[in-house]
């Protein structure tokens, strides 16, 4: 697998393309003026025939005035010259032309003080010079320019979040994007993105939200170069790509739990049995290969609230909702304390360097019941701030999320060995987006007449998940 442990530096001092262009016509345009002094010089010579004629023929008053008004008109055009050298020497920003897979066109000009990233075609670097603000704490906005991507343009997507396929009617939800409160997010760049991942490695660790990003990271990635995939496991859960022009691997690990367990469940989440976790060892499915990695973005939460039997030093030591006398309830909070512990204890001990985004809790939009008991969600636009809160127990896995991130940011703090940890704080944002969600067109064309089993988690594809990856590049590239 293609790996590169050391630190980003930037060595590129090449001009962009552009820059070049223009750094080129401003000397152009030295030379043109420097010409343009010649013909002056040899105009003058002739002004000064006519002046010696009219002199001999014109009285000493129109002398004069000629006089003057040849030394206005040569004045005003160096000027204008001269003003238009000046200003030639500023580097202009090209308008960015974005093609979709249907083949709507719309153009945009970024900025350079709210993008703050590199031109298009190099490598980009951390830089924090610009204003700072919340990435996480904004609104979604309406914008018209419509998805990245579509089914047809990307073939990635797995059927149960293609909700275009599936024949879901309304397509309002694909036209809003994520806008922070006090600062501007620039749109996901695939080709700064690629570059920036030359050489390196990138795995997603974590359950099937992690693998709904994934596909729609790979949905924009393979607009700029089709990745070819060169592992799955059984059941297509664990996978791996490869960016052959770029030299980058990107990897989805199935880890729902992020520690060691055993499930026991078809792919429709019908369980033979109840989970068996071991709190205190991470998940080697990830843990043996985490040494391949340049960057992983982790995350967990629902799974914790399936029947599961806790184990530590390979004894039991209790449950959640198991319903055994002779096992103690210990809940799932206590649960998913201990194997975010375990977790972050593995990756800020590791001798191995790496920056690692920790994805918090999404929450569901199931109305009127849960999944398996006729819950739904059919509503067709976003929140707004204040319209709704998060339930109970996303609000208890949160604050267990925040409080062992700030732990583990002061032992990573405290031993300066260059990792990195950082909080991909994507809870708020996404519970403004009921409308979202493929609801019952899981499945292609259900019958919304009868029974059908909803989907109020997962994410459409296009939809609300893809402004993940405009945060994802933020804070990537800009720290």
């Amino acid at each position: 697998m293609p790996h590169n442990t050391h630190k980003f530096t930037n060595k590129n001092h090449h001009f962009p393309f552009f820059l070049n262009s223009s750094i080129s016509t401003t000397y152009k345009r030295r030379w043109d003026l420097y010409g343009l002094h010649r013909d002056l010089a040899g105009d003058s010579d002739k002004m000064k025939e006519m002046s010696y004629d009219m002199n001999n023929s014109s009285s000493p008053v129109k002398h004069k005035q000629m006089k003057m008004f040849v030394k206005i008109v040569v004045g005003l055009i160096l000027m204008g010259f001269a003003y238009r050298l000046y200003f030639s020497t500023y580097v202009q920003i090209p308008h960015v032309i974005v093609v979709f897979g249907d083949g709507y066109r719309s153009t945009s000009t970024p900025s350079v003080v709210e993008s703050n990233f590199t031109l298009s075609g190099q490598v980009p670097v951390n830089d924090t010079s610009s204003q700072k603000c919340d990435i996480f704490t904004g609104k979604w906005v309406e914008d018209l320019t419509g998805p990245r991507y579509t089914n047809n343009s990307c073939n990635t997507i797995e059927h149960h979040q293609n909700c275009m396929k599936n024949g879901r009617p309304d397509m309002d939800y694909i036209y809003w994007r994520w806008k922070p409160r006090n600062c501007n997010l620039p749109i996901f760049d695939p080709k700064i993105f690629l570059n920036f991942m030359r050489q390196k490695s990138m795995a997603f660790i974590g359950d099937s939200i992690s693998r709904n990003h994934v596909q729609s990271l790979l949905c924009i990635l393979s607009q700029v170069e089709k990745p070819v995939e060169v592992y799955h496991d059984e059941e297509y859960r664990t996978r791996r790509w490869f960016f052959e022009s770029h030299k980058f691997t990107l990897s989805v690990i199935w880890s729902p739990f992020l520690i060691e367990s055993k499930i026991f469940e078809d792919n429709d989440g019908h369980a033979s049995s109840a989970v068996q976790a071991r709190l205190d060892e991470p998940d080697p499915e990830w843990a043996n290969e985490f040494h391949n990695f340049d960057y992983i973005e982790i995350g967990a939460g629902k799974w914790f609230l399936k029947t599961t039997f806790y184990f530590e030093n390979s004894e039991i030591i209790g449950c959640h909702n198991c319903k055994k006398e002779s096992v103690p309830e210990l809940g799932f909070y206590y649960a998913y304390r201990k194997a975010l512990q375990t977790t972050l204890d593995f990756i800020t001990k590791s001798d191995h360097k790496v920056y690692t985004l920790f994805r918090t809790t999404t929450p569901d939009h199931f109305e009127n019941g849960e999944w398996n008991t006729g819950g739904y969600c059919n509503r067709t636009g976003p929140f707004k701030e204040g319209d709704i809160e998060l339930r109970d127990i996303d609000m208890v896995m949160r604050g267990i999320e925040l409080e062992e991130f700030e732990k583990a940011v002061r032992v990573m703090d405290g031993s300066r060995d260059g990792s990195i940890l950082k909080l991909f704080d994507t809870t708020r944002l996404s519970l403004l987006r009921p409308d979202g969600h493929p609801g019952p067109y899981r499945a292609f064309h259900p019958d919304t007449n009868g029974e059908v089993q909803n989907d109020c988690l997962h994410w459409c594809l296009p939809g609300p998940i893809d402004s993940w990856n405009d945060l994802l590049m933020n804070m990537l590239l800009r720290g």
